[in-house]
């Protein structure tokens, strides 16, 4: 009489592959969701803000050569980007300190002082959820890692358990595939997460070099325009 049992039947692909895993899959499958969400949504961010900002900082220097603060001011608060950014911050600073009558010494000082505050408050902005793809990064594997120890006790065990009773490597074999499978994905998640995380870091470094260079200029700027107000008076 037929067994009235059906066999289970394999789920097919990757989505077998990951049942077949063992537990271990389940949560380095949730890093890779959380890893591809971080990917889109700074690549749209970076990308959102990779403008060209040379001609900007040409012409807020013209501005500023024939001191007209307020219009260099309207120019960087209608443009987007970081440099936009730390110039409309310094500008501002230079306004105000400008009109409230502070000596050169002190309104460089302040100039300074305000774009360096607001410099860190960019770059905080631009790392925005790296330190979660490094993580992931270094979690994903260690997790495969783990998981492919855990099955491999159980492999033995069950080598152990029925030893005389069948071939060694036939009972050792399924067993150390499964634990395998999870070291596989680990890194399947791992390598990408980390090369992602080293070229979204490049690009935020070539960020955080320009607005330097940017607000440096200003700097340059501003001192040359004191100093030549000071010589006038």
């Amino acid at each position: 009489m037929p067994d009235p049992t059906p066999a289970s039947t394999p789920l097919p692909g990757a989505l077998g592959l990951l049942v077949e895993g063992g537990i271990f899959m389940w949560p380095i499958l949730a890093l890779l969701v959380v890893a591809v969400a971080v990917m889109i949504e700074r690549w749209r961010s970076l990308k959102m803000l990779d403008v060209d900002s040379s001609a900007l900082r040409e012409r807020v220097g013209e501005h500023l050569t024939r001191n007209e603060i307020e219009a260099a001011l309207e120019l960087t608060e209608n443009a987007r980007g970081p440099v936009a950014g730390i110039l409309a911050n310094g500008l501002r600073k230079y306004l105000v300190l400008r009109r409230l009558g502070h000596d050169a010494a002190r309104t460089e000082e302040g100039v300074l002082k305000s774009m360096e505050s607001y410099g860190s408050h960019i770059v905080a902005a631009l790392e925005r959820h790296l330190p979660v793809l490094a993580t992931v990064a270094s979690v994903a594997p260690m997790l495969g890692f783990l998981g492919t120890v855990a099955g491999m006790i159980e492999s033995f065990g069950e080598i152990v358990a029925t030893m005389g009773e069948q071939n060694i490597v036939e009972a050792a074999a399924d067993g150390i595939k499964t634990a395998l499978l999870t070291t596989c994905f680990g890194l399947i998640v791992g390598i990408p997460a980390y090369i992602a995380f080293n070229y979204f870091t490049g690009v935020i470094n070539g960020f955080v070099l320009e607005v330097e260079s940017s607000a440096a200029e200003l700097v340059e700027h501003v001192t040359v325009q004191l100093t030549l107000e000071e010589g006038e008076a």
